[in-house]
């Protein structure tokens, strides 16, 4: 690829936890480190930091209090009674496909077989939308129940034709509600009053069923052995794992390890997994395979994989998700490597303070990946476009801490067909013809946001550590802080001068596996897409997260290189 402008070296910043909150730990059983990692997620007092570290289903609360899960009860109940067709309309990510699952399960339990449907990305789009509707009721005509998961909260039009039909609706959802509510029977959306909204559509799906049997027990469903399929929704969805979803991530993991569910029995298999599951394994193994088909046709292999109860069924839908998660690698380094090089051949693009492009070229189910990659890379707002033969482009964009996309998408919304999403991430539509214009108003929209330092790369860092602070004891307690993500991001450490055991052994001419040194203690290490072909001066700073790795019933730990600096350059980290 050609060599493009690089930002800034990032800064390197100490957290600083609330001295209340250390104070609060003190005299606690927790070693010092742990201590102070708590302190930072601000559960401070003991018992706190007990209940963070112990999630328990226990906790749970009751799910009657969310909005409109007393109305979806009682009309799925009324659904049972009378033997109604259902129909469950949902999303084609792991969130949808996930709570298209766990609902068709549920249901079968009361005795209902719903039909299932899933919109395809390119002809349909995302949600309920009138063009999807009509297949949907050509393919299984017109049901007496639609439940729309994942989506349907703005979609007021839409609802309204189902009435029109005389097709009741009910929504779950966690989508942010415009100003109007669709006329359903019930929006299921914590969002509406802004309580316990953490929680992606597979969670409330789980405390939907949790409501069902609270009113009404069927004999032989167990709830929490569905709980796999929530742990692999949350995870997948980017949702904030704190409170109640922390709870069910850790527990889901714990089913997920040892699921009995042939399709993802098949799957983990076929992604090299061995029994024990982290939340890693999901980001980076499970998702993406199971994101893949719907990016690039529809999901309906993913649906069948994890409602399939026959192996020989489950290894062949795992093979197809594992050649399509190829397919779409392929056509999205194609497009990776035609932006990097649209970028060096135009390197203004990059003057602003957003980075815009589009093409022809790129596949509409790749291009978010793409401005993930590429807002890593230069530290700004990004936005890639799909743009079909008739000029019409599907773009997604990625943003950085503190700039809003959906803020900036709002001042431009004369030049943009539709558009929408959240602070750090946005769908946008357009003609090919406003590009320049589009690219214009966002960067002026952008710029008024920044104040400071928004457009410098920065690293948060957890804690200053010795390698000889790295106990087996510490290590078991710091191993009860998983399950990581968002809302709890793995911590990352700092650890000065460090002597690595050079050469070092490159893997696949861009990973590096090494052995460093720190007053005598040794420490195994991995650092992926590394320099090395021309590494730092001797000895180092490194900034590294703890992996834990289980294989075949073994637990081992390494350090994971984010950073690497001389020591003889590298100042003291700011504390902030």
């Amino acid at each position: 690829m050609p060599t493009l402008p690089q930002p800034p070296p990032a800064l390197w910043l100490l957290k600083e936890p609330d001295p209340d909150q250390i104070l609060a730990l003190k005299g606690s059983p927790f070693p010092p480190i742990v201590q102070r990692l708590l302190a930072l997620r601000k559960v401070g007092a003991t018992d706190k930091a007990e209940a963070f570290l112990n999630p328990k289903l226990s906790s749970l609360t009751d799910p009657f209090t969310i909005p409109g899960m007393d109305a979806a009860v009682t009309r799925i109940l009324e659904a049972v009674a009378k033997k109604q067709t259902v129909i469950l309309y949902g999303d084609y990510d792991v969130d949808g496909v996930t709570s298209l699952t766990l609902l068709t399960l549920t249901l079968r339990a009361y005795g209902l077989d719903p039909c299932n449907f899933l919109p395809t990305r390119m002809d349909e789009g995302y949600g309920l939308s009138h063009e999807g509707l009509a297949r949907c009721f050509e393919q299984h005509g017109p049901p007496d129940l639609l439940i729309a998961l994942d989506c349907g909260t703005g979609s007021v039009t839409e609802v309204e034709w189902l009435c029109e039909q005389g097709v009741d609706c009910v929504i779950v959802d966690h989508h942010e509600p415009g100003a109007k509510h669709p006329p359903c029977i019930s929006l299921v959306n914590p969002k509406i009053t802004g309580e316990n909204d953490y929680f992606c559509t597979v969670g409330l799906v789980f405390k939907l069923a949790h409501a069902l049997l609270k009113r009404q027990r069927p004999e032989h469903f167990d709830l929490r052995d569905h709980l796999d399929l929530v742990a692999l929704g949350t995870v997948a969805d980017l949702v904030p794992l704190h409170e109640e979803n922390r709870i069910l991530v850790h527990r889901g993991l714990e089913r997920l390890s040892a699921t009995p569910r042939p399709g993802l029995r098949a799957l983990k298999s076929i992604s090299g997994m061995d029994g024990h599951v982290q939340t890693q394994h999901i980001s980076f193994r499970l998702g993406p395979r199971l994101n893949a088909v719907g990016r690039l046709e529809t999901a309906q292999t993913a649906l069948d994989l994890l409602l399939c109860d026959d192996t020989t069924t489950a290894r062949l839908h795992a093979q197809h998700l594992d050649t399509s998660n190829r397919e779409r690698q392929d056509i999205e380094a194609s497009a990776q490597r035609e932006a990097v090089a649209m970028i060096a051949e135009n390197p203004q693009l990059l003057d602003g303070p957003a980075l815009i492009i589009g093409s022809r070229n790129w596949h509409p189910g790749v291009v978010g990946i793409v401005a993930s990659r590429l807002m890593r890379d230069h530290h700004r707002p990004t936005i890639v476009i799909a743009f079909d033969e008739d000029g019409m482009g599907k773009g997604s964009g990625r943003s950085v801490p503190g700039i809003s996309l959906v803020d900036a998408l709002h001042a431009c919304r004369p030049l943009i067909e539709k558009g929408g999403g959240h602070a750090m991430a946005a769908g946008v539509s357009l003609r090919e013809e406003n590009l320049e214009a589009f690219r214009a108003g966002m960067s002026t929209a952008i710029q008024s946001q920044i104040s400071g330092d928004e457009l410098l790369p920065k690293v948060h860092l957890d804690a200053e550590v010795q390698f000889s602070d790295l106990t087996p004891e510490f290590l078991a307690s710091y191993a009860r802080l998983e399950p990581y993500g968002m809302g709890n991001p793995e911590p990352i450490f700092l650890a000065r001068h460090v002597d690595p055991d050079l050469p070092g052994n490159v893997i696949k001419e861009k990973h590096w596996k090494l052995i460093l040194s720190q007053g005598g203690e040794i420490r195994s290490a991995m650092w992926f897409n590394a320099e090395w072909s021309n590494p730092p001066a001797a000895p180092w700073d490194v900034i590294f997260k703890l992996q834990r790795q289980v294989w075949r019933g073994v637990e081992s730990w390494q350090l994971m290189i984010n950073d690497v600096r001389s020591s003889a350059d590298a100042p003291a980290p700011d504390r902030r």
